[in-house]
C-alpha cells in the first residue's frame, strides 16, 4: 500500500478510437494539463480468457493485427493530446482485460479516471453504457463520464462552474468536498443544489388557518441551515488561497431535475454514490444514474468508496 501512495497521482483515460473516447482523451488532457500530472491512456483488448484444470485461468495472446489496431489507436491518441496540450506527459498502456477491469486495476485512490460514453439500450444498467457504470461504482478514485457532443467532442473541457447535489448524506458530503476542489483547480464557480419535496398528510389551507407554519418555510430554513453547514465544513479542509464563488440553489424538485436544472451553462456535474446492489444498474444509486443518463456535460461521480484512504 505504502508503494502505492508514493506514485504521483495522474489522469486515466480508455480509448478505443470511437468518438465517445475521443472525446474523453480531449477532456481527460485539459484536465491533465490544469493538474500539470501525467496522462495515462488505456487501450483494453478484452482478450477471452482460458480455463484450465491443471492450472489457472490465463488470457488468448492477441495476434498481430488486433496488437497493431492498439498501437494504432494509441499513437493516435498521443498526437491528438501533443497537438492540444503540448506539455502534458502522456503514457500508454494495451491492457489483456475487459474495459472495467483494466481501468479498476490501473487505477489508485488519488488518480482520475475519465470515461467516455455510449446508450446501449434502456434498461437502467445500460443507460450509459455498461463500462460507464461498472467503472463508476467500482473505480478507486472519482470517475468522470464525458458525453459526446457536437462533431465527436465533449460539450466542454473548462471546468469555470461546477455543480454538485448535496443532502446531508455522506455521499454528498463527499462529493461536495471533491466539487470545491474541482472548483479550486480554476477559482471558478461553485453551484450547491438542495432538494426537498414537502409531504403534505394533512390540508395545508386549513393548517395554516389554524396557525400552524407552512412546511415550505420549515423545510426552506432546514435546507438553508444544512447547506451552510456542509459549506463550512467543505471550506475548512482547502487552503487558505482558494478562491472560489459559491452560489447555493434551494428547490422543492425532485434531485435529479433539480441538478439538471442547474447545470445549465455549467461545465461539469458532480454526484456521490450510495449504490448497494449487486446489480449493475443499481450500483450507483438513483439519482447518479438518473444525472449520469440525462447530462450532457461531463458528471464526475465519486464512488461509495473512492478516496476513503486519503
Amino acid at each position: 500500500m505504502s508503494g502505492e501512495r508514493q506514485r504521483p497521482s495522474r489522469v486515466v483515460v480508455g480509448a478505443d478510437g470511437s468518438d465517445h473516447s475521443r472525446a474523453a482523451l480531449e477532456w481527460a488532457a485539459a484536465e491533465a494539463a490544469r493538474r500539470d500530472v501525467e496522462l495515462h491512456v488505456v487501450y483494453a483488448l478484452g482478450m477471452p480468457l482460458i480455463v484450465s484444470a491443471y492450472g489457472g485461468p490465463t488470457r488468448f495472446e492477441p495476434s498481430d493485427e488486433i496488437s497493431g489496431q492498439a498501437t494504432t489507436i494509441l499513437s493516435e491518441a498521443i498526437e491528438l493530446v501533443r497537438k492540444e496540450h503540448p506539455s502534458v506527459r502522456v503514457e500508454t498502456f494495451t491492457a489483456l482485460e475487459e474495459p472495467p477491469l483494466a481501468l479498476i486495476r490501473d487505477s489508485h485512490p488519488h488518480d482520475l479516471i475519465v470515461l467516455g460514453t455510449r446508450g446501449l439500450g434502456a434498461f437502467a444498467s445500460m443507460f450509459v453504457g455498461s463500462v460507464s457504470v461498472r467503472v463508476s461504482a467500482q473505480a478507486p478514485c472519482p470517475v468522470v463520464v464525458v458525453p459526446t457532443g457536437a462533431k465527436g467532442k465533449p460539450a466542454t473541457t473548462k471546468l469555470d462552474r461546477i455543480v454538485v447535489g448535496v443532502d446531508g448524506s455522506n455521499p454528498s458530503r463527499r462529493a461536495l468536498g471533491l466539487a470545491v476542489n474541482l472548483a479550486a483547480e480554476t477559482d471558478g464557480e461553485l453551484v450547491v443544489v438542495n432538494s426537498w419535496e414537502v409531504p403534505y398528510p394533512y390540508d395545508p389551507i386549513a393548517m395554516t388557518a389554524a396557525g400552524h407554519q407552512p412546511q415550505e418555510n420549515i423545510f426552506e430554513r432546514q435546507s438553508e441551515e444544512l447547506v451552510a453547514e456542509l459549506l463550512a465544513e467543505a471550506m475548512d479542509e482547502q487552503r487558505e488561497d482558494v478562491n472560489i464563488e459559491v452560489t447555493v440553489v434551494r428547490t422543492q424538485s425532485g434531485p435529479v431535475d433539480a441538478i439538471l436544472e442547474a447545470a445549465e451553462g455549467a461545465d461539469a456535474i458532480v454526484v456521490g454514490s450510495r449504490g448497494r446492489g449487486t446489480i449493475r444498474g443499481l450500483l450507483l444509486g438513483s439519482v447518479s444514474q438518473g444525472v449520469l443518463h440525462h447530462a450532457k456535460i461531463p458528471v464526475v461521480v465519486l464512488p461509495k468508496h473512492a478516496d476513503e484512504e486519503n
